[in-house]
């Protein structure tokens, strides 16, 4: 949001760069999640899958940067009423709307015609993923509630996506964890809307005049203990772990990093500054939630190879 407030601020510097700033590089940290399978089912040292699984990354980049070129062409005329999203290049009108849609159908298209380079079925499912981000752009996101499925249906498409990309099959419980986390992720973004909005939340978007305060946060207990749950249970019963249960060293490092967001969340960005919820932002601006996400890699990093080479 820096960089999209620089923008406005000194009149533009360019459509270039105003261009860069809308396709949102930082979303692509998103996309890490197609790394998933590849590390967990042991894979890692597989030169040939770890390639493969760089491309499907790289695909989803392109993919997902056109879905929020289209989001914010959708939104421009709400984006301007909104306290942040008006800086963003298009809402400020440093990009010109012809361009945004140009580039993004160019992005949609390519995106797709590699991934069924790569793998047809890995293709089929990029076609799914832009429907899906299509469908939330033009229609999901002003349904109470889909809304949220909608957010979270973009993750666990990911996860699904890293597996196929690599013809690896990846355990269920990727979905189910994967499926919580996105909940939890996407109720923390409405609660910030709804607490930095106030009283004007149904003008900037009208699904939100259904939200309330107290809802959000019923549902994050429900959601939040859910996948506290989901994550224990995966650390001592999933096949492909070490026998000694190792894997359950990292549940108190998820305990924190999710307690983390969910105090930063309700502290308004405390201080990491201003932050709408979106994990992204909290994870640049925060350092112990982005200290307890790369110990969390290592820890279970360690856990799976030192357990599967002492085996």
């Amino acid at each position: 949001m820096a960089a999209e407030r620089d923008i406005v601020a000194r009149g533009g510097l360019g459509v270039a760069r105003g261009l860069l700033v809308a396709v949102r590089p930082k979303q692509w940290l998103k996309n890490g999640l197609l790394f998933v399978p590849l590390v967990f089912t042991l894979n890692i040292g597989t030169f040939r899958l770890l390639v493969q699984s760089v491309e499907a990354v790289l695909i989803f980049c392109a993919l997902s940067s056109a879905g929020y070129l289209l989001n914010d062409v959708a939104d421009v005329t709400a984006d301007r009423q909104h306290p942040r999203k008006r800086f963003r290049p298009i809402a400020a009108g440093v990009v010109p709307v012809p361009l945004a849609l140009g580039l993004g159908l160019v992005l949609a298209s390519g995106g797709v015609v590699l991934a069924f380079l790569l793998r047809p079925q890995f293709g089929l499912l990029a076609l799914l993923y832009l429907a899906l981000t299509a469908s939330y752009t033009l229609w999901l996101k002003h349904i109470v509630l889909l809304d949220i499925f909608g957010l979270a249906g973009g993750f666990v498409l990911r996860a699904v996506a890293g597996a196929v990309a690599i013809n690896v099959p990846a355990s269920p419980w990727l979905y189910i964890a994967t499926l919580l986390g996105a909940l939890l992720i996407a109720l923390g973004k409405r609660r910030a809307e709804l607490s930095a909005l106030g009283a004007g939340a149904g003008e900037v978007r009208r699904n939100l005049e259904a939200y309330s305060l107290p809802l959000i946060d019923q549902l994050i207990t429900v959601v939040s203990s859910a996948a506290v749950m989901t994550y224990a249970l995966y650390t001592f019963s999933a096949e492909n772990l070490p026998r000694d249960r190792s894997m359950m060293l990292t549940i108190p490092v998820v305990l924190y990093g999710m307690f983390r967001y969910l105090y930063l969340v309700h502290d308004g960005g405390g201080d990491a500054g201003d932050v709408s919820g979106a994990p992204e932002d909290l994870l640049f601006r925060d350092r112990p939630l982005l200290i307890s996400v790369l110990l969390w890699v290592v820890l279970a990093v360690a856990v799976l190879y030192v357990g599967a080479s002492a085996s």
